[in-house]
């Protein structure tokens, strides 16, 4: 046969113009004896003989005879006789064991099917296995020669070799990390006019091929990392290949592949995730949020923050994060203990990933808003009609929801990869994960590595489940309270404010207010807590009384009282150092008269009596001196109505656990006379150098601008004569110091009393502010009130004798 055939078609002389020359055939391979018994007709045997020549040109003309020879029984429509040359081609030369025979099969396959044209189709199957199991050949040349012989295949068959892509893609998937170049570079051009046939045709089977996909999208290789991402590309530019309902699928991988350490191939999975994520944003109703959501929690936890390949995986897991929570609502809800577990660590990051944690601080507001009064309904309660709702909140209202998702999964720390499984996947039957979430927010709150921002989220987290779902929150109240007293520890002031917003929405939430005051109810003294309504009007209404938004108090403020009180008696340096700053806090917070009235009551069944007089010494010095105190102050200091005088008598019996703190109180609420009468009893008690500072500081405090109608009051004589006594006792108590100086300074400006006397009697007394005399059922018995002072001031002496000599012990209890 001639060389210059015109049968020679277009794959003979594609091999040096389209693949290159190869090979340099070893001319000391031995020839191959061939079994002369074996019928191969139609096969002639000169056919035989050079399709297993060592040499490529005589299987070239081998392979033109078989050309010539397929095409006259394609013209006779014998496709018995196409079949059995198909068949001997692959059974006795491309699968046979000597690699020549191999390659005589291989370039008389590819001339079968360039001489069948348009009918190769019909035979694509025989065809195509016998060049694909060259694929796994040893030899280098082999799997070339498969390449090169499958290109021309698909070639001639176009869209007709669809049907057989998986197993195309299988094959050319590990040819793309051969570690030869060559045939690396031959599965190239292949690949390359597979994905032109697949963006041409409208018949691909996207639902066979995902399953292939999802398999090879794992794999570690390099090589066949890129022509996977290559092929997801491909598919998802093609308009007639929704592959973005398969996206959970593959979601995974694509987050695996854009961890590998090759730069190219990183940017080329940003561009395909970039894609979807414009796809989702574009059709979000067909998106399936909620299958992928655990794969994103997955990824925006760094399980190795060591390698810089990690950081990418999270920005980029966040980012998607985000938008999902932005555009599937209330569909991610269930996932929400996974998202913050996820998304909660991140708050803390610095400026190295500050792209990650504006992602991350999105996601937490945008999952926060999610969380609607609705979520408080449940059908297992019937109402909560013995107290009235917040004025912040919507009224509650019961609905049919089942309180159906704890889909939280266990985990050791958080060094374990979390997340949660929904019971439900209905967008019309979505439900707050509570447990979950709380459960994920004691998690961090325990954990003494989580930083400063992330427990600032937490606390929002739990103030914002307290608001919206109180009813549902305050089943977790008895397990996160004393996590809660706890982090009033914590080193940061903006913790401690958090923090003490949650405490007070608990203790002031008509949610918590149980049948029963438990520890705390004393058949006693049961605290009686005093919330006047602002609202009123008439003459009660005075400077004193509490604002229209004073809460209301539940029965867990008298506990939280109580453990605030026993953190400071534990912990005396959280009294030294914030103890100032908590209480003041808690009087903005809720109502100052009940966080006086609360501690005063408590204190006074106190046996610890040296903390009692120090907890006292704190609550005198916050009342005399902050600003957040001024309406409490105006209330005690006229004593106009009973409530005031009732506060008086429950402050005073607590504050005599400190004399001079007494006297103090009694020079705010202008009983001068008790005051001279306790000094008068400064002379039985023991003076220390602790009791004479108190002293100096009183001094101090009656030249600040509080007591600035104290000294007015110096001026009227004749009607303060005790007033200007019990000044007079204290400067007899100080040594020769300042605080003695100043004082005594102040007592010498004091008018004469004749002086005052050139004033007519009549328009003096008319002069008088109106209300300066309390009414009578003011009137206390300041007799019992000393007697009071008297047994108080008895025990704490008899405490000291005992505490002489031996160390003083922390241990405390409270007489309830």
């Amino acid at each position: 046969m001639s060389k210059k055939s015109p049968a020679c078609g277009p794959y003979l002389h594609k091999k040096t113009n389209l693949w290159g020359t190869y090979f340099n055939t070893s001319s000391q391979l031995k020839p191959l004896k061939m079994n002369t018994e074996k019928d191969f007709s139609p096969l002639t045997p000169n056919i035989v003989r050079a399709l297993n020549d060592k040499l490529y040109e005589k299987r070239k003309v081998a392979a033109l005879e078989i050309e010539k020879l397929v095409r006259e029984f394609v013209a006779q429509n014998n496709s018995t006789q196409i079949r059995h040359v198909i068949q001997i081609l692959a059974s006795e030369f491309a699968l046979s064991q000597h690699p020549h025979s191999r390659k005589g099969g291989l370039i008389g396959l590819a001339a079968c099917s360039i001489a069948l044209g348009k009918d190769s189709g019909l035979y694509l199957k025989e065809l195509i296995e016998p060049v694909l199991t060259c694929f796994n050949d040893s030899d280098s040349r082999l799997r070339y020669y498969a390449c090169e012989a499958l290109y021309n295949i698909v070639k001639v068959a176009r869209g007709a070799v669809l049907p057989h892509f998986n197993v195309l893609f299988d094959g050319l998937s590990k040819l793309a990390a051969d570690p030869d170049p060559n045939v690396k570079s031959g599965s190239e051009l292949l690949d390359r006019l597979l994905k032109d046939i697949v963006t041409e045709s409208n018949k691909f089977d996207l639902v066979a091929f995902v399953p292939l996909l999802r398999e090879r999208i794992y794999s570690n290789n390099q090589y066949a990392r890129q022509f996977i991402i290559s092929w997801i590309l491909v598919l998802e530019s093609v308009p007639d290949i929704n592959l973005l309902d398969y996206l959970p699928e593959i979601l995974d991988g694509l987050f695996q592949i854009l961890g590998d350490s090759s730069k190219e191939i990183r940017r080329t999975c940003e561009v395909v995730l970039g894609e979807f994520l414009k796809e989702i944003k574009k059709t979000p109703s067909s998106v399936k949020f909620a299958e992928m959501a655990n794969i994103l929690v997955i990824h925006c936890q760094v399980s190795d923050e060591s390698k810089l390949t990690n950081d990418l995986i999270q920005l980029t897991a966040m980012t998607w994060m985000r938008e999902f929570i932005q555009l599937a609502g209330r569909v991610v809800l269930p996932y929400s203990s996974g998202i913050l577990t996820a998304v909660l660590p991140c708050l803390s990051y610095d400026d190295r990933k500050k792209s990650t944690k504006e992602a991350a601080s999105a996601c937490n507001h945008s999952l926060m808003k999610l969380v609607t009064p609705e979520d408080d309904e449940d059908e297992e309660e019937t109402g909560s009609g013995d107290s009235q709702p917040r004025e912040d909140s919507p009224p509650k209202t019961e609905g049919d929801t089942n309180d159906m998702l704890n889909a939280s999964q266990e985990s050791v720390g958080f060094s374990n990869i979390c997340f949660f499984t929904p019971t439900s996947a209905d967008r019309s039957q979505v439900t707050l994960d509570l447990d979950g979430i709380v459960q994920v927010l004691d998690r961090h709150l325990h954990d003494a590595s989580t930083g400063m921002m992330t427990r600032i989220a937490v606390l929002k987290w739990l103030y914002h489940l307290y608001i919206k779902t109180p009813r549902k929150m305050f089943r977790h109240t008895d397990s996160l309270f004393p996590m809660l007293l706890k982090t009033l520890s914590d080193e940061s002031d903006e913790v401690i404010l958090k923090d003490l917003e949650v405490l007070a929405e608990i203790a002031s939430s008509p949610a918590g207010q149980t049948d029963s005051s438990g520890s705390c109810d004393n058949s006693d003294s049961k605290l009686e807590l005093q919330v006047p309504d602002g609202a009123k009007a008439g003459p009660q209404t005075v400077v004193g009384d509490s604002s229209p938004s004073t809460p209301s108090m539940n029965s867990y403020f008298y506990k939280f009282m109580i453990n605030l009180l026993k953190r400071f008696c534990l912990e005396r340096k959280l009294l030294e150092n914030r103890g100032a700053f908590i209480i003041r806090q808690l009087c903005l917070l809720l109502h100052a008269e009940n966080i006086f009235h609360s501690m005063a009551d408590i204190l006074l069944k106190e046996e610890d009596l040296k903390f009692a007089s120090t907890m006292v010494q704190t609550l005198n010095t916050i009342l005399l001196t902050s600003a957040e105190l001024f309406q409490l102050r105006n209330q005690l200091k006229d004593l106009r109505t009973q409530e005031s005088c009732a506060l008086f008598c429950c402050l005073y019996r607590s504050w005599c656990h400190n004399p001079v703190a007494t006297v103090s109180l009694c020079f705010l609420t202008q009983n001068y006379r008790h005051a001279y009468d306790l000094i008068q009893k400064f002379g039985d008690l023991e003076v220390t150098v602790d009791f004479l500072m108190e002293v100096d500081k009183l001094v101090q405090l009656i030249e600040s601008p509080i007591f600035t109608y104290l000294r007015l009051q110096l001026l009227d004589v004749e009607n303060n004569p005790y007033l200007i006594k019990a000044l007079y006792g204290l400067l007899m108590l100080l040594p020769q110091s300042q605080a003695f100086q100043l004082l005594s300074h102040r007592l010498r400006c004091v008018p004469n009393p004749e002086l005052m006397r050139t004033v007519d009697e009549s328009k003096y007394i008319e002069s008088k502010p109106v209300g300066t005399k309390r009414p009578a059922y003011t009137h206390m018995d300041y007799n019992d009130l000393l007697q009071h002072f008297d047994r108080v001031q008895s025990k704490h002496l008899e405490v000291r004798h005992q505490r002489s000599g031996r160390a003083d012990h922390p241990d405390r209890k409270l007489m309830l």
